[in-house]
């Protein structure tokens, strides 16, 4: 693909930012200046990046020539760079083209992710802890950090339900991709004649809603203090602690009682209602202006069984990309960055296809 119309319309974008940052008024609009801010740090690394990829081109196609040569030393010298240099060429060229899409504002956010079994029954909610696991330990390998926010038990020790935060950089882009249906193929710890059952779960990943993105008047806000439930014995039934907010124009309740504190649980409850109104908002909005997408990949259709875990055959299959890896064993203890990989690289391709008619 050509990218020069689009890096063209990039720098004069560029220009037109360099001057209204430099103006005395930016900070008038908080939030036009942090996003005008966003948008220009993006375009500054996105120049960079293109000058820095056209200048290794340059040295590839340089000491390519010069491994050429009849001097044994310079193109032994020349050979033992080229791997290096077509490593930086191929990084650099992921990194300009995902620069050069039409800019998301969710991208930078952290995330709420909600897990809940689904068809299944008990297996189901097991099977719910299990991903909540596999999130968990992906995390902890790139750097994020998870805050649990509400959780509840299934009868056999699984996950009905599990809500939680995402922080880091860039975390929306990153685990945008896992929102649908998973199911998984697997005998169930309860099963005796060895049969193979199929359950799911699933994932919704909504970007935590700021509190200028959607504002909650409280004359459409209810909130209720009632007592925690939970297991016997547990100090969460000694207090009322409990928070359930309604909010009544949609409907749409939020309730949390794992912290003790009344205030925080209300604090989590409002930021995971105004993250899910949000996602709402952007929905009907994506519905209204990208209709004409075929693709599934990055909607966050909850709806759309986006993949499939096989335990009997040590395989996963994401069927939005048609991905097959036979390493479940390691994916399940939170090595999934190869699938993420090729959804953001096809859902990258399509968007830069969607900008190049655009323009």
């Amino acid at each position: 693909m050509d990218f020069a119309p689009l890096l063209a319309r990039k720098t004069d974008r560029f220009r037109e930012l360099e001057a209204e940052i430099s103006s005395p008024n930016l900070y008038d609009d908080p939030r036009k200046a942090r996003e005008t801010l966003r948008e220009h740090t993006r375009l500054k690394e996105l120049i960079a990046g293109w000058a820095l990829l056209q200048k290794s081109r340059t040295e590839l196609a340089e000491n390519l020539e010069l491994a050429k040569g009849d001097e044994a030393e310079m193109a032994e010298m020349a050979a033992a760079e080229i791997p290096a240099l077509e490593k930086r060429i191929t990084e650099t060229e992921t990194a300009v083209q995902y620069a050069l899409l039409p800019p998301d504002p969710n991208e930078d956010r952290d995330a709420i992710v909600e897990i809940r079994a689904g068809t299944g029954g008990d297996e189901a909610a097991l099977f719910a802890a299990d991903l909540y696991r596999m999130y968990t330990r992906f995390t902890e390998t790139h750097g994020f950090k998870i805050e649990p926010l509400e959780s509840s038990s299934g009868a056999l020790g699984g996950m009905k339900e599990v809500i939680f935060k995402v922080t880091g950089d860039q975390v929306f882009r990153t685990l945008r991709y896992e929102s649908g249906v998973h199911r998984v193929q697997r005998v169930p710890a309860t099963e005796t004649q060895g049969r193979i059952h199929t359950s799911a779960a699933t994932v919704a990943v909504l970007p935590e809603a700021e509190e200028v993105d959607l504002v909650l008047k409280p004359e459409e806000i209810r909130i209720e203090v009632c007592r925690a439930g939970g297991p016997g014995g547990q100090g969460v039934n000694t207090t009322d602690s409990a928070v359930q907010v309604m909010h009544i124009p949609t409907g749409t309740i939020v309730r949390c009682q794992d912290g003790r504190s009344q205030q925080k649980n209300k604090e989590k409850a409002l930021t995971i209602l105004r993250s899910r109104l949000l996602e709402v908002k952007q929905r009907e909005e994506h519905e209204k202006y990208a209709a004409h997408r075929k693709s599934q990949i990055g909607s966050g259709d909850r709806s759309e069984k986006i993949r499939t875990y096989n335990y009997p055959q040590n395989r996963v299959t994401d069927h939005r990309v048609n991905v097959t890896l036979y390493n479940l064993d390691r994916f399940m203890e939170g090595d999934i960055a190869e699938i993420i990989a090729a959804l953001q690289t096809a859902d990258m391709a399509e968007r830069l296809a969607e900008a190049s008619l655009a323009g």
